[in-house]
């Protein structure tokens, strides 16, 4: 079990943030990383045209040790669906072919799908699970001889429905279908095994259970498409980049690896600083802690609610780091109003409360949730 680690956040006493699914806040480590690379900004004759190229690396060398993959299968990028569309962007899909997804999965996972589905004559194949069960088994049943892409996350993020992510590669390579994985809700909170696994491709936002700011992500991209398409062209994505002096000696290959598919002016050092100190912090306390940590927390929370009359999904059909609370009826109305009056922040998705703690939070967060559960 990690320690409480509030004191290295800005969090007042009386702050019961439990929405870490929503958005992390920054550390105080992170704000000083990002300090720190917007004061190069502000003196830009401090930055050197080799500082074009580090952060970068130390940036992909996190990300692959969180992702357990090759560094050079790892790109930068801003945005789940910058990383999804490059996903579709490498990927055959023919008329008559299917794309799995989830019921309800978050749409930047199925807008890029849709689309694609239009273009081609595919489709859109919406898989359903039985109250109260994980989704592997409804994935699983839904592949088959005419599943071209598998497009689904570690956990789902309304309630952490837990995906089976190693049977599910297995199951897809045995068709030959693609896997596309959406981890923005799991990375840095659940280990992930890119070997174990197979993914063709795998996106994460930072900005949520990465710790890390907002408009900073990565991809990882299977070797098979590291000669692929790109969505920009970006000067310095091309091989030789590094020498400013012969930029105009242009160049029609590129940066080994995924580093093709990293986003135009990924050198930012103002969110790459503060992205490589959120990911810094999750490495020291080591994932299988954390994810362990969480789902104590949680089982405490569930626990707690049960006892007032909320149910909440089985431990073995979600991910420990997530839990999703239901009343017997309607949630009532005006709780999240409620809540919000006693500094106690989660969200609401659909008929369901979603608490998601990190290593921040200590036992008065969920104590005050709970107080405020049981008036209602």
């Amino acid at each position: 079990m990690i320690p409480s680690q509030r004191h290295r956040f800005t969090m007042p006493e009386d702050i019961h943030y439990l929405n870490c699914a929503y958005m992390s806040p920054l550390s105080n480590d992170v704000v000083a990383a990002v300090a720190k690379g917007a004061a190069l900004k502000q003196q830009p004759w401090t930055y050197g045209a080799a500082d074009f190229f580090v952060a970068p690396e130390t940036f992909r060398t996190n990300a692959a040790a969180l992702m357990q993959a090759p560094v050079d299968c790892m790109a930068i990028i801003p945005s789940a669906s910058y990383g999804l569309a490059i996903a579709a962007a490498n990927l055959p899909l023919a008329k008559g072919q299917e794309i799995i997804v989830l019921a309800d999965q978050f749409p930047s996972n199925l807008y890029i799908w849709r689309e694609r589905a239009k273009e081609t004559g595919a489709k859109i194949v919406t898989v359903q699970r039985e109250a109260n069960a994980a989704w592997t088994d409804a994935v699983l049943a839904a592949i088959g001889p005419d599943t071209a892409i598998v497009a689904v996350p570690h956990c789902h993020w309304a309630d952490g429905g837990m995906v089976d992510l190693v049977a599910v590669g297995a199951a897809c390579r045995a068709v030959g279908s693609a896997l596309v994985l959406d981890l923005t809700q799991s990375l840095g909170a659940m280990p992930f095994d890119c070997t174990a696994v197979q993914p063709d491709f795998a996106i994460a936002a930072c900005y949520k259970w990465l710790l890390s700011p907002y408009g900073t992500g990565m991809l990882y991209v299977d070797p098979r498409y590291h000669e692929g398409r790109s969505i920009e062209q970006a000067w310095i994505n091309r091989a030789g980049s590094e020498d400013f002096s012969r930029l105009v000696d242009y160049r029609d290959d590129f940066q080994p690896g995924a580093r093709r598919f990293d986003m135009g002016e990924k050198s930012n050092p103002t969110l790459l600083f503060g992205a490589i100190a959120g990911m810094d912090m999750l490495l020291e306390w080591g994932v299988p802690a954390i994810c362990e940590t969480l789902g104590k927390v949680n089982d405490e929370i569930a626990a707690a609610a049960a006892a007032i009359g909320l149910s909440a999904l089985p431990k073995e059909a979600r991910a420990p780091h997530f839990l999703s609370l239901s009343f017997p009826g309607e949630v009532p109305a005006g709780l999240m109003e409620m809540l919000s009056a006693a500094n106690v922040f989660i969200s609401q998705r659909s008929q369901s409360l979603r608490v998601t703690p990190h290593v921040y939070n200590e036992r008065a967060d969920w104590e005050a949730l709970i107080a405020v559960l049981g008036e209602i």
